[in-house]
């Protein structure tokens, strides 16, 4: 429902329909809808994995390569998955409610894709510096990603999105083995 629809088309009476129960029955299978919804994310994120780790080891062996593959990677699933991949940055719990463990283990878990080529590349940095650094690196992808795929003003058609963050990637990376040495 949510690939075809995005979160604004979540309903839980349809989707109670859909699987052949009570609306209340969905409630025996998850808490809440936030549950529903991250749980949804959960599968999107170990999707999104495969997708990675097939591209980290798709080709050429050197960091910034991988590191490139994973980045165009990133940007493919989320054009092939469009209203899965919004989802799991647009939905927003209450202020008082804690996401759970779980679901931020599924998240972080994505960041070893960037943080080993990273490691290679920066033996010096500490892990806390390279965790920052990773994340750093995942914004500006993401960042380009987000804006590129919008069906606005800054869309950017995927071919030529797709080049444009490797040459970033390729970019941040020489700059940052350059401040490093």
């Amino acid at each position: 429902m949510i690939a075809e629809r995005g979160l604004a088309g979540l309903k839980t009476r349809d989707l109670a329909r859909e699987i052949g129960c009570a609306n209340g029955a969905v409630y025996n299978l998850v808490a809440d809808v936030d549950e529903l919804i991250l749980r949804v994310g959960s599968r999107t994120l170990l999707r999104l994995d495969k997708a990675l780790s097939a591209a980290e080891s798709a080709g050429e062996p050197s960091p910034q390569e991988a590191l490139v593959r994973i980045a165009i990677a990133y940007c493919d699933f989320a054009a092939e998955n469009l209203q899965l991949w919004r989802a799991l940055f647009e939905h927003r719990m209450e202020a008082d409610k804690i996401v759970p463990d779980w679901s931020i283990e599924d998240q972080m878990q994505l960041f070893r894709h960037i943080y080993q080529p990273l490691s290679a590349l920066l033996p010096k940095r500490s892990p806390e510096e390279l965790s920052i650094t990773a994340r750093s690196l995942f914004s500006a992808v993401h960042g380009m990603v987000a804006l590129g795929l919008e069906q606005k003003l800054v869309a950017v058609p995927l071919p030529a999105l797709r080049k444009e963050i490797a040459g970033l990637v390729r970019a941040m990376l020489v700059g940052l083995v350059a401040l490093a040495e």
